[in-house]
């Protein structure tokens, strides 16, 4: 027998007689659902939010946009959200490097948590894989307004955990031993939420 045999053997027999423990699922759920909590929260954490039409999308992420000269999207993106932007637009599949030289990252999401201003992505249409809004320094997020939960509870009923999800409330940013913010660590400097209703 193994030494990993070994340890896992008496690890199942030390927790056989042990009954199984019942996990309230009974969670809060219900709230505040609104853009405009929502946009509060973003803004909190240093997101630059914009509100547009669904005609206007184009335009609003063009406007984000203004200082980025490549920019990659993921596939099934929306043709509209692009339509107003007039640098080079990079398209899955991306090598290491063409994702690094690229200014920024156009991307939609899965569902968006008023309460927290927190935007989930699941690597669905239009949301890529994670590599795509971890490189680039400029992320560009649009979320529907149908989109928004009021919580946690409710943004999790909605995502399948067999799924690669990012969860990202405002830009990256960490903070050292003497609360020094550093931004930029772990992904995008700057995070630009545009809404549509």
């Amino acid at each position: 027998m193994s030494a990993r045999e070994e340890i896992l053997t008496r690890l199942r027999a030390a927790v056989t007689h042990i009954p199984p423990v019942e996990v309230p699922r009974d969670y809060r759920r219900g709230g505040d659902a609104s853009v405009d909590l929502l946009i509060d929260r973003l803004v909190d954490y240093r997101a630059r939010v914009r509100r547009s039409t669904r005609a206007e999308v184009g335009a609003a992420v063009a406007a984000c946009l203004a200082d980025a000269s490549a920019v990659v999207v993921p596939g099934e993106l929306p043709a509209l959200w692009m339509s107003g932007y007039g640098g080079v637009v990079l398209r899955e599949p991306l090598d290491v490097e063409q994702l690094d030289g690229a200014a920024a990252v156009v991307t939609g999401c899965r569902v968006a948590i008023a309460a927290t201003g927190t935007i989930i992505l699941d690597g669905g249409a239009g949301q890529g894989r994670r590599a795509l809004t971890l490189v680039p320094d400029h992320h560009v997020c649009v979320v529907d307004a149908a989109q928004i939960v009021a919580g946690l509870p409710e943004a999790v009923a909605l995502l399948d955990p067999r799924r690669p999800q990012t969860w990202i409330s405002g830009p990256s940013a960490t903070s050292d031993i003497e609360l020094q913010r550093v931004e930029g660590v772990h992904g995008p400097r700057r995070l630009d939420v545009i809404i549509v209703d």
